[in-house]
C-alpha cells in the first residue's frame, strides 16, 4: 500500500481494495435469508505500491482497474455461486480465445482466520465446484490467503508463459471484522459468507496479455481498426468516403487512406499494421458500385459488390474471427 497523503492537515489513502466499500453497502440495510446471495460488481481502479524493479508495462502496473466483484451468501449456496463463477468465467476466457489455462486450488496456510471447520467446508466446495465443471486442477498446499481458500486461474499465452488472471476467493475474515449479518430462518443473526471475484483480474494485464497472445494481429471483432478503404487514385476518394461512411452507420471501426501514394505502399501499411479487411477501391470499383477484398491473412480474395462485403465481415464477427 501507499503511504498517507496529507492534504489540508488530513491523511487520505489511495484504495488498495474495493472490498470494504461493498460491505459498507451491504451494511445500509438488514437482509433476511431470503435476500442472500447478494452480488456486487463495479469496475473498480485500485493502487498498490510495487517497487520499480518489478514494474513490467502493462503486466505489472501500480494504479489498475479489475473486474472486482463480492457475493454474500449463505453456507449452503457457497458451491452453486462458486459453480456460476466457474461457467462465466470460463464463458469469458472462451470468447477472448484462451484455451489453455491452469487451475489452482489453494489451500491452509499456517497463519489463518476463522475455523478449521470452515476452511474444510469452503475448500470442498470448491473443489467440488471444480469437479463437477470437468475442470482438471492442482492442489496448491498452504498458498490460500489467510482469511480462505481461493481458486486461480492462469492463462497461457502464445509463448507459453502463465498469468494470473482470474481469482475465486471465500473470505471469512471481512464478514466478522466488519459484523455484517443476516437473519436466518430460524430468527437469529448468522454471519454470510464473502467471495471476492474477478474474471479478467487487472483489465491492464489483460490486455497486455492479449497483445501479447495475438502478438497484434487480433480477431476482427477485437481490432482496433476492422476495415482500412484504400482508394487507389485521388478519383475514387469521393466514392471510397461513401464506403467508409455506409461501414461506421453499420457500426464498423473503419479508417480511410485518402493519402497520395503508391496503392502497393498502402497495402503494406495496412498488413504491417494488422488490420483484418481492406477494401480496395480503383475505377472499376467505383464504376460497378463493388470493393477488392484483400484480408490480412488469406491476401487477395476478388472484388465483390460492397453489400456482399458487408454481409462477410457481419459473418466473422458473429463468428468471432
Amino acid at each position: 500500500m501507499y503511504s498517507p497523503i496529507e492534504v489540508e492537515g488530513q491523511d487520505f489513502q489511495l484504495k488498495p481494495m474495493n472490498c470494504p466499500f461493498h460491505i459498507s453497502i451491504y451494511k445500509t440495510k438488514m437482509h433476511s435469508y431470503r435476500d442472500l446471495p447478494i452480488r456486487w460488481a463495479e469496475l473498480g481502479t485500485v493502487y498498490r505500491y510495487e517497487r520499480s524493479g518489478v514494474l513490467h508495462g502493462l503486466l505489472r502496473v501500480r494504479g489498475f482497474t479489475q473486474d472486482d466483484a463480492h457475493i454474500f451468501c449463505r453456507p449452503d449456496q457457497l458451491e452453486g455461486e462458486i459453480s456460476s463463477i466457474l461457467d462465466f468465467t470460463v464463458d469469458i476466457l472462451s470468447i477472448f480465445g484462451f484455451d489453455k489455462y491452469d487451475i489452482y486450488l489453494s489451500t491452509r496456510p499456517d497463519k489463518f482466520v476463522g475455523s478449521i471447520e470452515n476452511w474444510e467446508r469452503a475448500t470442498s466446495a470448491l473443489g467440488n465446484a471444480l469437479k463437477q465443471k470437468g475442470l482438471s486442477y492442482q492442489i496448491d498446499p498452504g498458498e490460500g490467503v489467510f482469511y480462505g481458500p481461493k481458486i486461480d486461474i492462469k492463462i497461457k499465452d502464445v509463448l507459453d508463459r502463465a498469468w494470473q488472471c482470474t481469482t475465486i476467493q471465500v473470505d471469512f475474515n471481512l464478514p466478522e471484522r466488519f459484523s455484517i449479518t443476516y437473519a436466518g430462518e430460524d430468527g437469529l443473526q448468522h454471519q454470510p459468507i464473502m467471495i471476492h471475484r474477478a474474471l479478467m483480474g487487472s483489465l491492464e494485464r489483460f490486455f497486455g496479455i492479449l497483445i501479447e497472445h495475438y502478438a497484434g494481429a487480433f480477431p476482427l471483432w477485437l481490432s482496433p481498426v476492422q476495415v482500412k478503404v484504400l482508394p487507389i487514385t485521388e478519383k475514387q476518394t469521393m466514392y471510397a468516403e461513401e464506403v467508409v461512411s455506409l461501414l461506421r452507420n453499420e457500426g464498423l471501426r473503419v479508417e480511410l487512406d485518402s493519402r497520395n501514394e503508391k496503392i502497393g505502399y498502402k497495402i503494406r501499411e495496412a498488413q504491417m499494421e494488422k488490420v483484418p479487411f481492406m477494401f480496395i477501391i480503383g475505377g472499376k470499383e467505383e464504376e460497378s458500385r463493388s470493393v477488392s477484398v484483400r484480408l490480412r491473412k488469406e491476401g487477395d480474395t476478388g472484388t465483390m459488390p460492397l453489400a456482399s462485403a458487408l454481409a462477410r465481415i457481419k459473418e466473422a464477427l458473429t463468428k468471432r474471427i
